[in-house]
């Protein structure tokens, strides 16, 4: 069989494609490796700012949006997609996994992409417990309260900013003697009465009961270490987006991510990108809804060419 469009993927911007797509009427197929569809939302404590659903729990969230598209109609294949290739005159895509073959005139890739981890001891265990890796979706939940943020880009001192107007205290933890991010944003940063940064340092465990309590910082220069009491520890130390298996198909930006604008078009006709894995401003769950609904004008208007 020969579908309208083949989705990569089943975080909320695959989800939101397959369910625009069947309503269109096409014949669609969403191919997942992983057990569960709902991506990062799976391992989101608690969503706070997605409309009409304040407080609801990232993976009940997850399986609401899996569970629409499943009533609708929407086939799902728990398989790992490991290549991508097109047939001859490039109007049929065909996609090996590692099972079998599965073949469309369109494909959207929505693998979307993982956050850099620090590898320490307790990072794991008090993920959405304390533990964050988006300060705009989490925040909130730490108003008046002392956290720190760990990196040197331009994420990590957008994610202090936007901290410092909430919490009580914001501490800033580089490994480095100096911020990376733009001069702009270390100013408006430096401006902040209750933002304290710690160069050269680095966290060396995360520790808690139920609740994220205290880091354990590395001193790099002079090899000292002390227990910093806080209650949240917010990562931004970089995204990966889970593009491996089209680096040598289609154009991807310096970092990875496929170049592609809010109607998901690729440099390669009949491939189209969505939600994290895409370049954009920012990362949300919104955001990955919103890609997956206008992807599918884009796939229309494609096949409607052909």
């Amino acid at each position: 069989m020969i579908y309208d469009v083949i989705i990569v993927g089943s975080g909320p911007a695959g989800l939101s494609a397959a369910i625009y797509a069947v309503r269109a009427q096409l014949s669609v197929l969403v191919l997942e490796k992983e057990y569960m569809s709902g991506g990062q939302m799976l391992n989101t404590y608690e969503v706070d700012n997605y409309p009409g659903l304040p407080g609801i729990g990232g993976f009940e969230l997850g399986v609401k949006f899996r569970e629409h598209a499943e009533k609708l109609g929407v086939k799902f294949f728990n398989i790992e997609v490991r290549h991508i290739a097109e047939e001859e005159d490039g109007r049929v895509k065909v996609l090996h996994t590692s099972r079998e073959e599965f073949r469309a005139r369109t494909v959207i890739l929505a693998m979307g992409a993982h956050h850099s981890t620090l590898g320490v001891p307790g990072e794991k265990e008090f993920s959405g417990m304390g533990v964050s890796y988006c300060a705009t979706c989490d925040g909130a939940f730490f108003k008046g309260r002392t956290v720190a943020v760990v990196g040197g880009g331009d994420a990590a001192v957008e994610d202090a900013l936007f901290l410092a107007r909430g919490c009580e205290k914001v501490y800033v933890i580089h490994r480095r003697d100096e911020l990376r991010a733009a001069k702009l944003l270390q100013e408006r940063l430096k401006q902040c009465k209750n933002v304290e940064f710690l160069w050269d340092t680095e966290v060396a465990e995360i520790r808690g009961d139920d609740q994220v309590e205290c880091v354990k910082l590395h001193n790099k220069k002079d090899g000292s270490e002390r227990i910093l009491s806080l209650e949240g520890v917010f990562i931004a130390v970089g995204m990966k987006p889970n593009t491996g298996i089209v680096t040598n198909l289609l154009h991807l930006d310096k970092n990875g991510y496929i170049i592609a604008s809010e109607d998901g078009i690729t440099n390669k006709p009949g491939i189209f990108a969505v939600g994290d894995i895409r370049t954009k401003h920012l990362r949300q769950i919104v955001t990955a809804v919103s890609d997956g609904a206008n992807v599918i004008s884009s796939v229309e208007e494609y096949l409607n060419r052909q």
